[in-house]
């Protein structure tokens, strides 16, 4: 299947699951050139991440100047010293997970004149090799990022740990949702974007299922 099909596939799956939220479909289009992109924006989809900073700036800087409908989610490990290009150029952030980045990030902010949407990233299951604030730690985060450093944090987001059962980790991330007042849920991959769903989750990001050759 061409990655158009593909594309659409998804999205008619993901509006066919049993929800009573919106869900974003956020297409993952790391190491893809605009070529292949091009092809889902004109069918009208505005949503993409990313995870390379410099990558990004090379496929989307001009593109962005002449669509300013499109909006980049960054979606991965962010270094302090990419804050100042990911804030000109993103508008969603899903991996903030830790006090200096959040701090950048306000004072880059301030800089700019410009606010991003950004996600928590929550360490669900404490394992050493993945970013993330821990639990315990979670509600002052969100209370330093929201208080002490204007920051707007709409949700949080989560990397379940692998080849164990997703959906515990997504309605244990749904349920620290509602207890810290929360409304959005980064989760869900090309692997399991349809348990994320059923278990809240309002934004998927899906790169594989999309852009991957499958046989017809």
């Amino acid at each position: 299947m061409d990655i158009l099909t593909q594309y659409k596939n998804i999205e008619q799956e993901i509006k066919n699951c049993p929800t009573n939220i919106p869900v974003n479909l956020i297409v993952v289009t790391k190491g893809r050139p605009l070529s292949d992109i091009e092809k889902i924006i004109n069918a009208g989809h505005f949503n993409f991440g990313e995870n390379r900073v410099q990558e990004s700036i090379d496929k989307w800087s001009d593109f962005l100047k002449l669509n300013p409908s499109i909006k980049l989610h960054f979606i991965g490990k962010l270094q302090t010293n990419k804050v100042t290009d990911v804030v000109r150029y993103f508008s969603f952030m899903h991996s903030l997970d830790n006090d200096k980045l959040a701090l950048k990030l306000s004072n880059e902010e301030k800089s700019q004149k410009k606010n991003l949407s950004y996600f928590i990233q929550v360490n669900l299951g404490e394992e050493n090799q993945k970013s993330g604030i821990l639990k315990q730690d979670l509600p002052r985060f969100i209370n330093y990022c929201k208080k002490d450093l204007k920051l707007n944090i709409v949700g949080l987001m989560c990397l379940p740990p692998i080849n164990q059962n997703s959906e515990k980790y997504f309605k244990e991330l749904k349920q620290l949702a509602g207890d810290n007042n929360l409304k959005e849920l980064s989760m869900g991959m090309s692997n399991d974007y349809i348990s994320a769903i059923k278990s809240g989750s309002t934004f998927v990001r899906i790169g594989s299922g999309i852009f991957s050759e499958k046989s017809n």
